[in-house]
């Protein structure tokens, strides 16, 4: 019997999850391989060129890279913030006396029990959780290179454009590693409603993250080609 009320959570859940997983290490592949195909690989090399620039013409250029690096930490923070306050709400209805899930009993599929609500919340709460730790972690990096970019170049230091390169990617990686988890906390904050949405939302997120994570090259052209009345053709 018990079977018959959670089969759909025990063969859709994870299908959804197992789905988004293998996008990532696919991705990830890609990243490793193609770097510049995907839209992490073009960031990467472009943030590589940038401190290299900004320390070379430190004098001119200290203000505009102070104010870029601010701007990375007011976005990692406004998600370590939301994150946390995320899981402090979950903490409440877990550790409530009131039981949530009645009003939803008739309205989904799947199971209704109490550890599969409790589940349920206690997933969202760790995705929540550790998203936080990993913009937290994120912060801390690129607060280093707010203050290794403005330092005065020596050839004898071992501060250079190559460890604060390194030190920002640190905090991109965890950063873009947070925002992930961040986004797959959405289907699991469907299932609170059933098994059934937090398949269709795992699915629908992968184009939308495929738009995001990689570079689209047309294939179309437009090449200016002069007919000889004037007028151009696009080819």
């Amino acid at each position: 019997m018990e079977w018959r009320k959670c089969y759909l959570d025990v063969i859709l859940v994870p299908l959804g999850f197992f789905i988004t997983l293998a996008y990532h290490i696919w991705l990830w592949h890609k990243v490793r391989t193609q770097p510049l195909s995907t839209i992490i690989g073009t960031n990467a090399s472009g943030r590589r060129y940038w401190v290299s620039a900004m320390m070379k013409d430190n004098d001119k250029k200290n203000i505009l890279a102070v104010q870029t690096l601010r701007n990375l930490i007011m976005g990692s923070t406004l998600m370590a913030t939301t994150s946390i306050l995320l899981s402090a709400g979950l903490a409440a209805i877990i550790s409530s006396t009131y039981s949530v899930k009645k009003p939803l009993n008739d309205a989904v599929y799947g199971a209704h029990g109490e550890f599969m609500v409790a589940l349920k919340y206690v997933t969202l709460l760790c995705l929540f959780l550790f998203s936080f730790f990993c913009h937290s972690l994120s912060i801390r990096f690129v607060n280093q290179v707010n203050l290794l970019i403005n330092t005065p170049p020596d050839p004898m230091s071992i501060v250079t454009p190559d460890y604060v390169t390194e030190l920002l990617e640190k905090g991109f990686v965890l950063n873009t590693v947070g925002n992930r988890l961040f986004y797959a906390a959405m289907p699991f904050l469907l299932w609170i409603f059933g098994p059934v949405l937090v398949f269709l939302c795992s699915v629908t997120m992968i184009p939308v993250l495929y738009n995001l994570d990689f570079v689209v090259s047309s294939t179309k052209k437009k090449s200016h080609v002069n007919n000889g009345d004037g007028d151009r053709d696009f080819v």
